[in-house]
């Protein structure tokens, strides 16, 4: 396995043990005890991700057609069992003898979400500080009232990425209704560099790869992705490929243990023997930024192997007939990799010539390779420039496209992918406005709305006047959050949509409304019946759901009925907009999705518990490219790494990670075995050589300060252990969210707004 890091850190702790086995199933069985959970849970789990079953509230790893007896991971298990607590959250928690919404914001995230489910609806009250219990219709009506007197444009529709399609499409209808398009989405924060990124090079916003081609490929070469914590369902696939021969090169700063080796916890033998699959075959530890000059570097060895093979006639290694046909920008990227200098590539990624020249070995020989990223890839402000380059390196052999092949990013919430698909999007030319004209009779607002960064602006310069969040902790999960939860409670209204409580109910707006609804595991009934959901996962195949456990409360609504009561009080009368008929049957509205997208959902109800799901397609996946030339685009980088500052003296790269105990900005507990942190999330991982350089001790307590040269706003972090850890000269490492209030609104990726917290500029300074 290549290593380029100091031998100073090769006796440090790092990822310990193997990711599954016995470690996955005490993961469990801990959320299992601190929940409670009801006895009916391990029922759910047992449908999870199946047909006529629960579609996972986790992550959004597809579901295979061949499915197993346990088609969940630890994380889907935990999120599952994390809803199905028997803890409640009532009004009397807010009760005289209860909490105040001040005091509340000590605890931590983890603290409140263990006060349970949510079971009524509630007003923030500011004479008390305290959230009091209101009817339903009440809450729709004087959160109608206000909406209405607010100007169209001072209001944010912000979606999570859990809802699903049905309640989403109506959402996406409500703010059109209401006039205008403000409808960011936590996509905005993750993976919206893909969106933009992969669009303009190869035409697409999503991925290309199905399971067919997961069961084909030879090869993958992996960037900044942690399947072992945030898709673990996945390293099933990683395992069968390496059962077949097949090889894995990795490229990400950390060690992450579901990279390095592997426990089948459903293989009886390999749980009792605890044989292990080696995962990478490579593992490389390039710098936080450095994958734009590590890729060329694998670009450079293939066109050198290339001129070589023309030179004495024998086999080529890039399929220039691929190249001819489908692309445009071969000849100045081929002429930038032959120029590059060694010297610059190995300063730029931190990675030396022999290590990469023995990771374009492995892509040269293999025949078909697939490119895999996570939000290490995205997340920097020349994100879209990673993309950019690694789909240089899978065109060069022509590995788009044909079966075995593709790229292949990992998104992170169930459904975030799929609420794009249905309209949840701020740019008006990605919705068919015509059609939505069409069939309800109003005229949608065609200029573009709020990203989630201009939101944030907007909340913080006092321009966002209200806010209605569908699910979601938006709060605690954006950058600038100290300057975010000032400018979150000088709003006219906040309206959350929520199961549990979170950090963003505890800044409410002049008028703050809590709308608890059911979880994806528990029973919609509505006038038809028990209502089936559907949503999208990272390969675009779209399947259906159906809860099966009593709700958590009587008073709880399902997300698209409390859509429907918010645009029924908000909305003039529209004899197109039935929502009344649309909450009591939800097939009526998948037929207004295919309606509106009948290319990609035909025969919605049909099929919508297809085993594995519908493919909802995908044009490049065809060679079918739909850029502004017609081609793939290969793109020659403008510069070496994916930054947006230069390095200098005391200056630290800082990327924010998350443990394998929370999902997004849900905190499971304190526990991340991966990496031999244990009871805090307050620490910084750093190189031992750095930590002497910068007069420091393992075990310090120091405190991170942004050294950003985009304005002159204070932003630190205190209270943090300082850890010796495996990391790469110059790259530290903290938690999401702790992290977020190090990182500018305006620190992001440069075509997409994507906030680039993988590679923050910060200082470390002794408490």
């Amino acid at each position: 396995m290549a290593d380029d890091t100091a031998k100073s850190t090769d006796d440090l702790p790092h990822s310990p043990g193997p990711a599954g086995g016995w470690g996955s199933m005490k993961g469990i069985a801990s959320i299992y005890g601190e929940t409670w959970a009801s006895p009916g849970a391990l029922d759910g789990l047992r449908r999870l991700n199946k047909p006529k079953g629960v579609m996972c509230v986790s992550c959004a790893w597809p579901k295979p057609a061949n499915y197993s007896a346990f088609e969940f991971c630890e994380n889907g298990a935990k999120a599952t069992l994390w809803e199905l607590t028997k803890d409640r959250c009532t009004p009397d928690f807010f009760s005289a003898d209860g909490h105040t919404v001040t005091e509340l914001r000590d605890w931590s995230d983890h603290e409140l979400e263990k006060s349970g489910r949510l079971t009524h609806p509630m007003k923030y009250d500011a004479a008390s500080d305290r959230y009091v219990p209101i009817d339903w219709g009440d809450a729709f009506a004087q959160i109608g009232a206000t909406l209405r007197d607010l100007p169209r444009d001072d209001v944010v529709f912000y979606a999570s990425g859990h809802a699903g399609l049905e309640a989403s499409y109506l959402y996406a209808l409500l703010a059109r209704a209401y006039g205008n398009n403000n409808l960011p989405q936590s996509s905005n924060m993750c993976h919206e560099t893909t969106s933009v990124g992969l669009t303009k090079v190869i035409g697409s916003p999503v991925g290309t790869v199905t399971f067919d081609d997961l069961a084909e490929t030879d090869c993958y070469f992996y960037f900044g992705q942690n399947p072992g914590t945030n898709s673990p369902r996945f390293l099933h696939n990683l395992k069968d490929l390496k059962d077949r021969g097949g090889k894995i090169v990795t490229f990400n700063p950390v060690i992450e243990q579901g990279l390095v080796s592997f426990v089948d916890p459903q293989n009886p033998l390999a749980m009792l023997t605890g044989k292990e699959t080696i995962i990478s075959d490579q593992y490389h530890q390039l710098k936080a930024g450095g994958d734009v000059a590590a890729i060329l570097g694998l670009c450079k060895v293939v066109v050198e192997a290339d001129d070589a093979a023309q030179a004495t006639e024998t086999h080529e290694v890039i399929d220039h007939d691929f190249i001819k046909q489908h692309t445009t920008g071969f000849d100045e990227f081929i002429a930038c990799c032959r120029d590059a200098k060694w010297a610059d590539i190995e300063q730029a990624s931190g990675l030396t010539e022999a290590a990469l020249r023995d990771a374009a070995q492995v892509y040269i020989d293999a025949d078909k390779t697939i490119g895999v990223y996570g939000m290490g890839f995205t997340q920097h402000t020349h994100g879209a420039l990673n993309i950019a380059m690694m789909v240089n390196l899978l065109l060069l052999k022509g590995n788009i496209g044909r079966p075995g092949t593709g790229c292949c990013p990992v998104r992170g919430h169930s459904n975030v992918q799929g609420q794009r698909t249905v309209g949840i999007a701020e740019k008006a030319h990605l919705v068919p406005l015509d059609r939505l004209k069409e069939l309800f009779d109003f005229n949608p607002p065609s200029k573009d709305g709020m990203h989630i960064v201009d939101a944030v602006q907007g909340l913080i310069e006092g321009r966002v006047r209200g806010f209605v969040s569908l699910g979601g902790n938006l709060v605690r999960a954006v950058p600038d959050q100290k300057r975010m939860e000032e400018g979150w409670a000088s709003q006219d209204i906040t309206v959350m949509v929520s199961t549990k409580l979170n950090r963003s109910h505890l800044y409410p707006g002049k008028s703050a409304y809590i709308l608890p609804c059911l979880g994806r595991s528990e029973m919609d009934e509505q006038a038809t019946g028990n209502q089936a959901v559907t949503s999208e996962d990272s390969f675009s195949m779209i399947n259906g759901s159906i809860g099966h456990r009593p709700p958590a409360s009587p008073h709880l609504k399902s997300e698209l009925e409390i859509v429907a009561g918010i645009a029924k009080a908000t909305l003039d009368p529209n004899p197109k907009l039935k929502w009344d008929e649309w909450t009591a049957d939800y097939s009526l509205v998948r037929d207004l999705i295919e309606a509106t997208y009948p290319d990609d959902f035909r025969d919605f109800n049909k099929r919508m518990f297809q085993p594995g799901g519908f493919w909802r397609g995908n044009p490049a996946a065809e060679r079918i490219w739909k850029t502004d030339s017609g081609k793939a685009v290969i793109t020659t980088p403008p510069q070496l790494d994916s930054l947006g500052f230069k390095d200098k003296p005391g200056r630290y790269r800082l990327l924010t990670m998350r443990s394998n105990d929370q999902f997004n900005t849900t905190i499971y507990g304190y526990s991340d075995r991966f990496r031999g942190i244990e009871g805090t999330r307050d620490v910084v991982l750093m190189n031992p050589d750095d930590i002497a350089e910068a007069g420091l001790s393992d075990g310090d307590s120091v405190r991170l300060v942004t050294d950003y040269d985009g304005d002159d706003i204070e932003r630190h972090l205190g209270g943090l252990k300082l850890v010796a850890y495996k990391l790469p000269r110059g790259t530290i490492a903290g938690y999401y969210p702790e992290c977020n209030v190090l990182v500018p609104i305006t620190h992001h990726d440069q075509i997409s707004k994507t906030p680039a917290s993988k590679s923050i500029p910060v200082r470390i300074e002794a408490a």
